[in-house]
């Protein structure tokens, strides 16, 4: 059974820094591409960034230069830094495993971004 449990969320003012971890079982980590999502109030899931087991990344341009995703297959582990945060990044942020058509999904962990 794929578990995903985020963590690291919280309240951060603007321009402040937080890392997500979310740590994988169940799953061949090294076989599935991992990625963070994140869901506003009133919007839609967005892509945030994701990572292959090669650590080749994709970045959505919202966060290109401020944010970045890492992963330890060790561990079983992927990473969200995120630096330079805007209230707009006020989000609950998802952790996903996918392979082929097959994804799981993290229950999500809150981030907010206020003064």
């Amino acid at each position: 059974q794929v578990q995903l449990v985020e963590s690291g969320g919280g309240l951060v003012q603007p321009g402040g820094s937080l890392r997500l971890s979310c740590a994988a079982s169940g799953i061949i980590f090294s076989a599935y591409v991992m990625g963070w999502y994140r869901q506003a109030p009133g919007k839609q899931r967005e892509l945030v960034a994701t990572i292959t087991s090669g650590g080749r990344t994709n970045y959505a341009d919202s966060v290109k230069g401020r944010f970045t995703i890492s992963g330890d297959n060790v561990k079983k582990t992927v990473y969200l830094q995120m630096n330079s945060l805007k209230p707009e990044d006020t989000a609950v942020y998802f952790c996903n495993a996918q392979i082929g058509s097959y994804d799981a999904w993290g229950q999500g962990t809150q981030v907010t971004v206020s003064s």
